[in-house]
């Protein structure tokens, strides 16, 4: 549909992120009671579950209340191979936060799991709209049984997001952005490249475009320069003192596993799983913290106590991050990174010789019993597209995020899309981070691709603001960016 429109209706818009917030639940447009909500339905006493309920291979798990919304926690019945939709299927978990038809619709992924609790993306709350959300396929529960784990890939993921697009935007006949952070902006850039005329606008935060996996020099350049010198030299030297002393530290974490019944069967050894926890450090703060956040850090790293060391690792990185335990969540990502995704190797020169296995490769984190190829053309293709067809798409990233070394790029086939910045900004940035003139073109964008710019905005985009007030329970962006804390994952 925006493919066809999109000359004539070039004021529709579309956007999603999370916020954060500290406003009320009823600070948000007001609802019609949930008897009289509008279903897009000729019957107006219709129930809008029941219309959803009614799209085949639909079904509840439970209702969730919330006030100005309804909200659902769906399964959907769907294919595990899209080519040969006969040969089985499995459930995949939706949830589905409705406000009114009338609305448009944000569909947002993460990449990983969903969350069974109301919230909202940024673009939901920019617009006012519903939102959509889906679980990535593979991610328990939304796993086949059994796993036939060569129908893990973006094309397949991505037909499930266009099938329960195709099912819901017969109820939800307003426009439809997509959006999600990091995977779910990865992921939101490959439904659309897949299936292009779905949806009215794409906007993807902090998505890694890893276009050639062994080149990765980017990276490197990236920490040379991050921060401020003292910063980096605070962190590298704690790093450094991990791999010095590693001796009495992996005896503390050897207690520290037994007490928390952690196991490194995938792995293989502790020492194997220390090490690349001591790895991330450097990578891990810059993700999530900010450059303030280096008051924290030992300012002299050989004089700190081992305490001292071991504690400012694990909170930053986490101990847990590499046992079996802690992988086993991730398992569908690491298959993902080392057939198509890519994942980024630096060098960390700081170090000296004291690494034994330098960065590890995704293999190392998916159980041997699970077979994995890479392909390096998916991400050509990916890349190249994006460059050549992009219509209305925003990329928004973090100065200070490593992933946002190697970003995606608009070229010359680009039309109405964006690549803006957060100036010091990490794995969390969004649009409300934006300078000023960057964060009107941007929510003035969102709102044009959703349909819904008031006219002053579409006169002036510098008035552009979000259409409904933010939410201290919906608007959580914090939630969305510890999921991944501790391990190196976008």
């Amino acid at each position: 549909m925006r493919k066809v429109l999109r000359g004539v209706l070039s004021l529709a818009v579309l956007i999603g992120t999370v916020s954060a917030t500290g406003a009320s639940a009823g600070a948000a447009t007001a609802a019609e009671p949930a008897a009289k909500q509008s279903s897009g339905s000729t019957s107006s006493s219709e129930d809008i579950k029941d219309r959803i309920l009614a799209i085949p291979g639909m079904s509840l798990i439970e209702e969730k209340p919330y006030p100005g919304y309804r909200f659902f926690v769906l399964n959907y019945t769907q294919p595990v191979d899209h080519k040969h939709p006969s040969k089985g299927t499995f459930q995949q978990r939706i949830t589905l936060l409705h406000k009114d038809t009338s609305r448009p619709t944000v569909f947002f992924t993460s990449g990983y799991n969903v969350s069974t609790n109301p919230s909202r993306s940024e673009p939901t709350q920019i617009i006012d709209g519903n939102q959509v959300s889906l679980e990535y396929r593979f991610f328990t529960p939304s796993r086949p049984a059994p796993a036939d784990w060569s129908k893990l890939d973006i094309w397949q993921a991505a037909s499930d997001q266009h099938r329960v697009f195709t099912a819901l935007k017969k109820i939800y006949s307003e426009n439809w952005l997509t959006t999600g952070g990091s995977k779910g902006g990865m992921t939101a850039t490959y439904f659309e490249r897949f299936y292009p005329k779905d949806m009215d606008g794409v906007v993807a935060y902090v998505a890694p475009n890893d276009v050639v996996n062994d080149e990765d020099s980017a990276y490197d350049r990236f920490f040379a320069r991050v921060g401020t010198k003292e910063c980096r030299d605070r962190l590298n030297g704690v790093q450094r003192e991990a791999l010095v002393r590693r001796a009495p530290l992996e005896k503390k974490f050897k207690a520290y596993a037994a007490e928390n019944g952690l196991t490194f069967t995938t792995v293989g050894t502790l020492d194997k799983a220390y090490e690349a926890v001591v790895m991330d450090y450097v990578w891990a703060f810059w993700q999530y913290s900010l450059l303030a956040d280096c008051d924290s850090i030992p300012a002299d790293a050989p004089k700190a106590t081992d305490q001292e060391i071991w504690d400012s690792v694990d909170g930053i990185s986490g101990f847990s991050a590499y046992a079996d335990q802690g992988l086993e969540t991730y398992t569908p990502y690491y298959y993902q990174a080392g057939t198509q995704l890519g994942s980024p190797d630096i060098k960390q020169p700081w170090l000296g010789n004291l690494s034994r296995y330098g960065y590890q490769p995704p293999r190392t984190f998916v159980p041997r019993s699970i077979p994995m190829k890479f392909q390096p053309s998916a991400m050509r293709d990916i890349d190249s597209w994006v460059k050549n067809n992009a219509r209305q798409m925003l990329y928004v990233y973090g100065e200070n995020d490593p992933w946002g070394a190697e970003p995606f790029r608009l070229g010359k086939g680009a039309r109405d899309s964006y690549v803006y910045t957060v100036p010091g900004g990490n794995h969390g940035s969004k649009v409300a981070g934006l300078v000023a003139d960057e964060k009107a073109k941007a929510t003035a964008a969102i709102l044009r691709w959703a349909g819904v710019a008031p006219a002053a905005v579409e006169a002036d985009p510098a008035k552009a603001k979000p259409l409904a007030k933010f939410d201290a329970r919906l608007d959580v962006r914090d939630a969305e960016l510890q999921r991944n804390r501790g391990t190196l994952r976008p």
